[in-house]
């Protein structure tokens, strides 16, 4: 096995059981809900978390603590590990910034080590999938110089489709207007939106009703998903298991696949998309 370790951010949505078996170390990111900032030692369940916002509580996301971003890299470093950081897309948040920064400052100082941060232009569980690869590429004895052309190269193949129950949150991300929320909302739209190829959230399309926007997740990876090496997909949700299962079983009648990874969308990112948001992540053509 190659000898780097891979760190990424919460903003990941990958299961502690996961992350824990390949020894992924993961930068939190900050949320403040009801004046208490969470994210270090101080944690909320996600559920409760998703709760609090379906009674009205709005929370405020904050970026990745520069000196706890040091004092990571810093340890495998003095190990005289290299060290590949895989970020949140910098078209979302300032971490990419924060931890890229750090990492050039700290090979200035370990001439001898590498410390390489990636912006994966992905969210949620698409950074997820993203490290996944990584891992995968790891395992197979691939080296970091390697690897990280392999991510590079494959980037934009990383495709994310999601929805979301609640038009307002999006209006307070200024992804729609306060009026197409509000009629948008009377009139049960659902809208549709992938991550492009900045790692920014553009809509697709809006259709009427829930169950038409999880069918329409399928339908566009269907479209995009030929001639890609799927042995697993990722999906994510904002306290929203049974829509997650329903559209993995959509996957497994339409395109064979049978394995999958499930998790819920960290609060980070479900501050801005709320609950019942259902993300699904594969590989495909294009994003």
């Amino acid at each position: 096995m190659q000898n780097y370790i891979i760190t990424s951010d919460t903003t990941c949505d990958l299961p502690l059981s996961y992350t824990t078996e390949h020894g992924i170390e993961i930068i939190p990111l900050y949320y403040n809900m009801d004046d208490v900032v969470y994210g270090d030692e101080v944690n909320m369940e996600p559920s409760e978390f998703y709760n609090k916002m379906r009674n009205g509580k709005m929370p405020t996301t904050m970026a990745c603590n520069p000196e706890v971003v040091e004092k990571c890299f810093r340890k495998y470093l003095d190990q005289g590990l290299d060290v590949l950081h895989i970020s949140f897309s910098s078209a979302l948040s300032s971490s990419y910034n924060t931890t890229a920064v750090i990492a050039r400052d700290l090979s200035e100082e370990y001439k001898n080590n590498k410390v390489i941060v990636i912006d994966s232009k992905c969210a949620s569980m698409g950074e997820g999938l993203f490290v996944y690869k990584a891992v995968q590429n790891r395992d197979n004895d691939m080296s970091i110089e390697d690897n990280v052309k392999w991510l590079e190269d494959n980037k934009l193949h990383f495709c994310h489709q999601f929805t979301v129950d609640d038009l307002h949150h999006l209006h307070r991300g200024g992804r729609v207007s306060k009026a197409a929320a509000i009629i948008g909302t009377m009139i049960n739209v659902k809208p549709v939106l992938h991550v492009d190829n900045e790692g920014r959230l553009i809509p697709l399309n809006n259709v009427r009703g829930r169950k038409k926007a999880l069918n329409a997740l399928v339908d566009n990876m269907e479209k995009t998903c030929k001639g890609y090496d799927n042995d697993i997909v990722f999906i994510s949700h904002g306290d929203c298991l049974e829509d997650a299962q329903y559209v993995a079983e959509q996957i497994k009648a339409r395109l064979g696949i049978q394995n999958f990874m499930i998790n819920y969308v960290c609060p980070t990112v479900g501050a801005h998309s709320g609950p019942g948001t259902l993300a699904l992540f594969f590989m495909g053509e294009t994003r």
